[in-house]
């Protein structure tokens, strides 16, 4: 085997095995997370994020218990951003629409969301920093 040969042979190998150890150490964020006790116990607030490879999709929906008012759910795009940070662009079924972040805690999510685009304003009390949510499923 000629020296040239065994340099691509040995590179070959090394790139092999740090993608491989890429993909795997990428943290898995699928999940479902709820805060039932959300706005002082008046309503709830729930969140699904699923990921495939690293394309991840976070939704949402909220309401109040009492069923007054807008129940908004919406939808989005995320990314990974840091190493237990993603970012989010979301609508919702009202026509609001904005920015997120999600940080992973021990049992669950932090969230926070900025209203960019207002369509209905009896959804903004749903959407807030650093909103609590636990781990469901």
């Amino acid at each position: 085997m000629y020296d040239a040969d065994r340099c691509c042979l040995l590179i070959s190998i090394f790139l092999s095995a740090t993608i491989a150890n890429t993909s795997l150490s990428e943290p898995n964020w699928a999940g479902e997370y709820a805060n039932k006790k959300f706005l002082n116990s008046e309503a709830v607030l729930q969140f699904s994020i699923e990921q495939s490879a690293n394309v991840i999709k976070i939704a949402f929906d909220a309401a109040y218990n009492d069923a007054h008012g807008a129940a908004p759910d919406g939808e989005g795009q995320a990314t990974i951003t840091g190493e237990n940070t993603l970012e989010f662009k979301w609508e919702d079924s009202f026509k609001n629409s904005g920015t997120g972040t999600i940080m992973r805690t021990g049992g669950g999510i932090i969230v926070s969301m900025k209203t960019m685009r207002i369509g209905d304003s009896r959804c903004l009390a749903f959407y807030g920093r650093k909103m609590q949510l636990k781990r469901v499923k």
